[in-house]
This record gives structure tokens, sequence and C-alpha cells, in this order.
């Protein structure tokens, strides 16, 4: 029995050794199973909360917010307080004095309210600050009759940075297209160098399949040994082709790395385990343009000439400044005041209700900085037009060459569908000829490799397809397919 232990022992140590590697194998294949498949909006998710650029574009909307807000402040509500005291000298006079002012919208007007104090006694050229016991009330209007009247520097700084703001949010939907466009064209990049990497794959898997084949055949004298190293330099040209798509898919990888983030905002490399299985050649997604907006529609949307028009805005804004500076000032002040109380030291004078009207007037002798300004700001109005239509004309053949290139890509994929059933259809007619001894190794193996090329054709062209439809979703600010959701307050 003692001579029975030691191969006992070992059978249990194998068994266990069996057990931690089959268990080891299961892990693995669970942990692989468990990866999920990455899929486009996961990306375009990913991209859109994430990706630095469009982070960049939200802090800078943020600061056209604040502009607005700022330029909104010069319409606040104004408190101020003075007062003085004579504390020496044959007058004693004091006075106490606090008021509002509020800057209106409508011909550049301003309402104001202020009530004074005063007690003791001033000098004859002081006799104003007189006011009865309980003091003194007065309410006042100021408006523009000519210059500021439709448009003055507060109205203008209000009205030009809400249209920077219009402008940021066009600016961060420019950025946001651009960066969905460029993720979508990344992740089907990235599936379709994966499909093409699994094509050269197999291809050299059938190679080291065939070479035990081929050493068994030569071991029994069916086959010369030259067949053996002919099939060991197909081995190494096809693994010439694994090792560039393999470098092909790595670089895709990093690329959609660029869009595909967790988080905290950090780059993830998207494994090869959330690749999923290559289709069915021929059962690939259609894309209809069904499902797309019309041009005339995605042009009004389109962000670009949106900015133009709102430049083209600001610029007319600046022209009516610059002509407002070319008018005379003509200023009416209407303010009515009225005291409070027994009769003070100003003595019975004081005592009433007074309505003043006042009207200014001014006028610049020369003008030249004024005309000089609305020469130019015309001269930007008119350039910016032209840039207008040039951008339309120029986006209107950006949209049909997309369509071209769709309807062509789709042709070239069913080309493509058919030469791989066709270059499969020969494949497998030779491989029985082979193996039946009526054909020769050199044409298998073109054979083989012409079908495998035509698969990798079939998934370019695909992936040319998918490149059509991003960019038109993108001519055609199609948000739903780009994955692009509402920001708040952003007005697109």
């Amino acid at each position: 029995m003692s001579a029975d232990l030691p191969g006992a022992r070992r059978r249990s140590i194998a068994e266990y050794f069996c057990a931690v590697v089959v268990t080891w194998l299961v892990v693995s294949t669970a942990v692989v199973a468990q990866t999920d498949t990455l899929s486009v909006d996961a990306v375009l998710t990913s991209a859109d909360a994430h990706f630095p650029g469009i982070l960049a574009s939200l802090a800078e909307r943020r600061g056209a917010d604040g502009a607005v807000l700022e330029a909104d402040g010069e319409f606040d509500l104004v408190f101020s307080a003075d007062s003085f005291s004579r504390t020496t000298g044959f007058y004693n006079g004091s006075i106490a004095s606090g008021g509002i002012r509020q800057r209106l919208r409508p011909l550049g007007s301003e309402l104001y309210a202020g009530y004074r104090l005063s007690d003791g006694t001033f000098p004859v050229y002081e006799d104003t600050n007189y006011t009865n016991d309980r003091g003194e009330l007065k309410v006042g209007l100021l408006f523009s009759l000519l210059r500021n009247r439709r448009i003055d520097e507060r109205r203008f700084g209000l009205g030009d940075t809400r249209r920077a703001l219009r402008e940021a949010d066009l600016d961060l939907l420019l950025t946001r297209i651009g960066v969905q466009q460029r993720a979508l064209i990344a992740y089907w990049r990235w599936v379709v160098t994966g499909y093409e990497l699994t094509v050269y794959e197999d291809l050299l898997q059938i190679a080291l399949d065939r070479q035990t084949a081929l050493e068994e055949q030569v071991r029994s004298g069916a086959r010369a040994e030259v067949f053996l190293i002919e099939n060991g330099l197909n081995i190494t040209n096809r693994r010439r082709f694994a090792t560039t798509a393999a470098r092909n898919f790595q670089a895709a990888t990093n690329g959609l790395s660029l869009y595909y983030r967790d988080a905290d905002g950090r780059s993830l490399q998207a494994p090869r385990e959330a690749l999923s299985p290559p289709p069915p050649i021929g059962a690939i997604e259609e894309l209809p343009l069904n499902d797309a907006p019309s041009v005339p529609d995605a042009l009004a949307r389109r962000p670009e000439l949106q900015l133009l028009r709102t430049a083209i805005m600001r610029a007319r804004s600046r022209v009516a400044l610059a002509e407002n500076q070319l008018l005379p000032r003509v200023d009416l002040n209407i303010e009515v005041s009225n005291d409070y109380g027994d009769i003070a030291e100003g003595g019975p004078s004081r005592d009433s209700t007074d309505a003043v009207v006042g009207v200014s007037f001014s006028v610049p002798l020369q003008q030249r900085t004024a005309r000089g300004r609305v020469i130019r700001e015309r001269a930007e109005v008119d350039a910016l037009l032209q840039q207008h239509q040039l951008q339309q004309d120029q986006i209107e053949i950006e949209v049909r060459n997309i369509v071209l290139e769709m309807q062509v890509a789709e042709q070239l994929l069913r080309l493509a569908e058919l030469e791989v059933s066709q270059a499969e259809a020969m494949a497998d007619a030779e491989q029985r000829r082979f193996a039946s001894g009526a054909s020769d190794f050199f044409l298998v193996n073109v054979r083989e490799e012409t079908a495998a090329n035509a698969q990798v054709r079939y998934y370019e062209a695909d992936l040319a397809r998918r490149i059509a439809r991003a960019n038109y979703d993108a001519a055609t600010v199609n948000l739903e397919r780009l994955g692009i959701s509402p920001v708040d307050g952003a007005n697109y």
C-alpha cells in the first residue's frame, strides 16, 4: 500500500490541477461573456456628456450668459443718499436726502424719486436746501426725443450680449455636432477594423490547420515536402495580413478612446470583447433617408447660417448705434415736488406743489467720427450678407454631394456583397477540387485570399456608407441620430 501512495498522491495533484484549470477557464469565459457589447449609442452618450471640447463650449456659454446678466445690470434700481451739517459758524443748517433711480428701456427714459429733509438756516446761496418740517418728496421722468430715443449704449449692450449668447448657443451646437459626427465615424471604424481583423485571423487559421494536415501527408508520402514550404510561405504572408489588421484595429481603438470616456471624463480603451460579432453578409442595417429632415429645413437649422444671421443682426445694431450719434440730443424732463408738514425756516414759499418741465438741446458740429463708424459698420453688414449667401450655396452643394456619396456607397455595398458570394463559392469549389487532387495548391490559396479580401472590401464599403450617413446627419442637423440631447437654457 505504501508503494501505491505516491501514485495516488500524483493522481490527486493532477486532478486538483485539472480542476483549477477548468475553473479558471470557466471564470475566464464568464468574464468575457459578461463584457457588455459596446453600442454606438453608448459612445455618443459618453462623448456628448464628457468630451472636453463640448465642456469647454458649455463653459463659454455660461460666460456669455453672465455677460447678459451684467448688461442687464445697467437697468438696476439705484439708491443713493447724502447729508451734511454745519457744526460751527453763523448758519446751522443740516440736510439729509435720499433717492432712487430706475433706467427704463423705452425712449431711453429714466424715472427717479427723492426725499430730503432740512433743519436750521442756510445762506442765501443755499436757499434751495430748505424744506418743510416733514421734508420734500420729488418725482421726475427724463426721456430722449431724438438721440438715444431708439437705441443707446445701455440698450445696445444688452441686445448685443443677448445675441452673443445666441452665438454661444450656436457655437455649442456646432461643437456638439462635430464631436458626435467624429464619434460616429470613430465607432464604425473601430467596428469595421475589428471585423477585418477577424477575417484575416480566420484566413491565417485555415493555413495553420492545413499545415498540420500537410505534415501528416508528407510523413505518409502522400505529398511532397515542397507543399510544406509553400504553405509556410502562405502562413508568413497571412501573419503579415493579420498583424497589419491588428495594428489598424488598435489604432481605431485609440481613436475611439477620444470619445469613449468614463463618468470622470477619462478616456477608455474599448476591449475587443466589447465588439459585436460580425453580422452575416447581406444582413447589415439599412440606412434609409426617409427619417432625415428635408434639405430646406436643414438649411434653416444649420448653425453656420444662423451664426452669420446673428452676426448680421449684431452688425446692424452697431449701424443703428452709430447713426444714433449723428442725431442732435433733445431731452425732456418732467418733475413734480411737494413739501409736507408745517412751514419751517424756509418760509411759506416752500409750502407748495411744484411742477417743472425742462428741455435740453445739444448738437455736434463735426461728426466725422460718427459718419466714419456708420460707413464701416454698413460695409461689414454688406460683407456678412455676401458670406451668408456663399455659405448657403456651399451647404447646398455639400448636402447634394453627401446624398450622392450615400447612394454610391449603397451601390458599392451591394456589389461587394455579390463579390463576397462569388469569391466564397469559388474558394469552396477550389478547396473541393484540391482535396480530390484536381487542383493545385497555388489556386487554393489565391481563391481563399480573394474571398477574404472580398469580405474586407464589403466591410469597408459598409464603413464608407456609415461615414456618408454620419456626414449627412451632421449636414442636415439630425440631432436625434447624432445623440444630441437638449441643454437647459440653450436656444437652438
